[in-house]
């Protein structure tokens, strides 16, 4: 049978009055992307009919306000305030009913954390807070600077009017047909501000002691039950450990599922953080698989209700295990579902290999959509938000294609051209495929980005799409092709200085190359890393200057980082840099185990590089014309511009050809991918270049 791969992921569990046909969990998900009023859309009802189609057995839709009007997670969160909004809910319902799929909605008011409006927001307490990791973050202006956000304590009136807004958002939900309400009460949003000792600082009925604390939770629970019946399950997720000095421990946070269960809760969500500190709230790569599995296995030694795991869990196998170990009841995925909606499918048929893991990046569905007030994207997975790429057409014409460069978007590019029926040669200089993501495999807990990089390999090799290694093509070979598509990357700038070729200058590309003879894919003429000596200057403000900063670092190495900018790794995504320059000052994220830097890492910012000694000594000049001297070992260099050269050539010879990805412009993962998913999607025949220089295809009838 099918499901002899992983039995205990694959076998029904019950949840209240209704049965999960498996232990797979959909946790709460904002995606953001519903319309302006709150409203259910069909991008909603495709992201959330895909994960059904996929297998997935219990799919919670997330952040649902209960009342736009005074706080929205996201700016396009869902709504379930008005009666109007209770068609569409049903329709998405049913869009998961359909597919076999049991679903809730979760209920999530922001309080302080409101993305929208972003002014008279309320709280439990008084406060002025700043969470730079939040949707919610006070929005700086470019030429302005942070002064926090002022959030109100409020009233009690206010309070059982939103208790009001709670049930009967419950009652709408019910009416549109789901089987179950889940109450968001973690990450520091307003139901976990009123649990939160950390937050909570009344001293009347709702704060103070551990039940008032919890009173108003309690409150909403026994306001849904008498408009929706006893019978009607409701959820509540909360964070096993809120990671900070007066927050909420795993000894309290047993004594709140003991209450839930005694107050008629069908089954415990548990998550972990709250956004003060970002790291554990929304785990980054740094985290390792299931590393807040502990706090759901604590809690469901004390309960008999079914109880959720999540945080970062990828891997099938594992999620096998802590179940047959009984530290879970289900295991919850988020970020996973994103990245790929089939995940339950392929675990159940064993195609393990074929899942396309999240990388816990956090661009797409995170820095570059929520955060920014946009619709939530996916670096590895396209289709995200964008269903041209779900049911791609088939080419009209096949069509030649080169691809220059196996990085990841031309790999990208390769994948979904292959896909449409077009005939595609990958050329690539070096004997290995992946391109820039390969540097993050030196990096301590960075190499998740290996887990895409062996993916987009693996459909390479599964399409058999040519690939020629060790290979740069001439003007004259790609005359044959109908499209050409430059993916080169960025190259390494070496500024006109003294010193800059002395030997031991090197480029972070040296220094993270990794030499992990054991990979299947790794080339055995590929050059060994520079091993640094013990004190090292890095020079530029990328991503190689962050993740060589973070090896070296980790290796025992004294680290100072030299940028022109006013700060470091602005770039960044934020929750990643949290975590990073918590690091950086010889700490490290919390609730993580790695082990800390033997040396602080020196930022040295609005700083520049003016020459670089035989002995060693590199002078430095800051934006008030200060200079000062540092002696190293070695200086890596690590600013990167578009490597287009060969672009260039193509394009004067006048062959069909466009740039992707860091040849381009240099951004991320993200952008590669994004570029080369587009290139795959227009490629077709009548293929023209228009006045932007860009390919366009399938233009309307009688246009030239």
């Amino acid at each position: 049978m099918k499901d002899a791969y992983f039995p205990r992921l694959f076998s029904p569990i019950e949840i209240g009055n209704f049965v999960v046909p498996n232990r797979v969990a959909h946790v709460p998900t904002d995606i953001s992307s519903a319309n302006a009023d709150g409203s259910v859309n069909e991008r909603v009802i495709t992201y959330h009919e895909e994960i059904a189609k996929g297998g997935c057995g219990f799919i919670i839709v997330g952040a649902t306000t209960p009342d736009k009007a005074t706080g929205r997670p996201t700016v396009t969160c869902l709504a379930a305030d008005e009666d109007p909004m209770i068609p569409g809910l049903a329709r998405l319902a049913e869009a998961m009913h359909r597919h076999g799929a049991r679903c809730a909605v979760q209920l999530q008011h922001p309080g302080r954390q409101a993305a929208w409006p972003r002014k008279d927001l309320f709280s439990a307490t008084d406060m002025v807070v700043s969470l730079p990791g939040s949707a919610g973050h006070e929005v700086v202006y470019a030429e302005d600077v942070a002064h926090g956000k002022s959030i109100r304590a409020m009233t009690v009136e206010e309070i059982y009017d939103l208790i009001e807004k709670f049930a009967e958002a419950a009652w709408r939900v019910q009416q549109a047909g789901f089987d179950a309400v889940e109450l968001h009460g973690a990450h520091g949003y307003l139901i976990a501000q009123f649990m939160s000792s950390y937050v909570n600082k009344r001293n009347d009925r709702f704060g103070g002691s551990f039940i008032n604390r919890m009173r108003f939770v309690l409150e909403i629970i026994d306001r849904i039950k008498k408009k929706c019946g006893k019978k009607f399950p409701i959820g509540i997720r909360y964070s096993g450990e809120e990671w900070i000095e007066g927050g909420r421990t795993l000894e309290e946070s047993i004594k709140v599922a003991k209450l839930m269960e005694e107050n008629g809760v069908a089954f415990l969500d548990i998550s972990a953080g709250i956004f003060e500190v970002p790291g554990p709230t929304m785990d980054p790569m740094y985290y390792p698989q299931g590393w807040n599995t502990y706090t759901a296995e604590e809690i469901k030694k004390h309960v008999t209700i079914p109880v959720i795991t999540s945080h970062t869990l990828r891997d099938p196998a594992y999620c096998e295990r802590i179940l047959k170990e009984g530290k879970t009841d289900m295991v919850g995925l988020s970020r996973q579902l994103i990245a790929d909606p089939y995940w339950a499918n392929k675990a159940k048929n064993g195609q393990v290999r074929e899942i396309r893991r999240c990388i816990s990046c956090l661009a797409g569905c995170w820095q570059e959509s929520l955060m920014i007030k946009r619709e939530c994207r996916c670096a590895i997975n396209p289709a995200v938000g964008d269903e041209r790429f779900i049911h791609l057409s088939p080419a009209t014409k096949s069509l030649r294609v080169a691809i220059i460069g196996g990085g990841p978007g031309g790999l990208e590019a390769a994948r979904i051209a292959t896909l449409r029926g077009h005939k595609v040669t990958v050329f690539e200089r070096s004997g290995e495929l992946g391109g820039a993501i390969l540097y993050c495999c030196t990096v301590p807990a960075k190499s998740k980005m290996r887990w895409y990089a062996d993916w987009i390999r693996e459909q390479i090799v599964k399409l058999g799409v040519e690939v020629r290694y060790r290979t740069e093509p001439t003007v004259e070979e790609l005359k044959n092709f109908d499209a050409i598509i430059v993916s080169t990357g960025g190259k390494v700038v070496r500024p006109d200085i003294s010193g800059i070729d002395l030997p031991f200058v090197v480029s972070f590309e040296d220094v993270l190359r990794c030499k992990n003879t054991t990979c299947a894919y790794y080339p055995q003429d590929k050059p060994q890393p520079v091993e640094c000596g013990n004190t090292v200057l890095i020079w530029g403000d990328y991503f190689g200057a962050a993740d060589a900063a973070e090896k070296l670092g980790f290796e025992g190495k004294k680290v100072y980082i030299v940028t022109e900018n006013r700060e470091f790794a602005s770039w960044m995504e934020p929750i990643h840099k949290d975590v990073m320059m918590k690091r950086f000052a010889g700490g490290n994220g919390e609730g993580l185990a790695l082990r800390t830097f033997a040396h602080l890492v020196t930022v040295l910012t609005q700083t520049t590089v003016l020459a670089i000694k035989e002995d060693g000594e590199v002078i430095l000049q800051d934006h008030e014309f200060s200079r000062r001297s540092i002696k190293v070992d070695n200086v890596v260099l690590s600013q990167v511009e578009p490597n287009d050269d060969l672009y260039r050539k193509l394009f004067e010879a006048g062959l069909p050809v466009v740039k992707i990805g860091d040849a381009k412009e240099v951004r991320n993962l993200r952008g590669a991918v994004t570029d080369g998913a587009n290139l795959g999607l227009v490629v077709e025949k009548d293929l023209v270049l228009n006045a932007n220089n860009a390919f366009i295809s399938q233009l309307p009838t009688g246009i030239e």
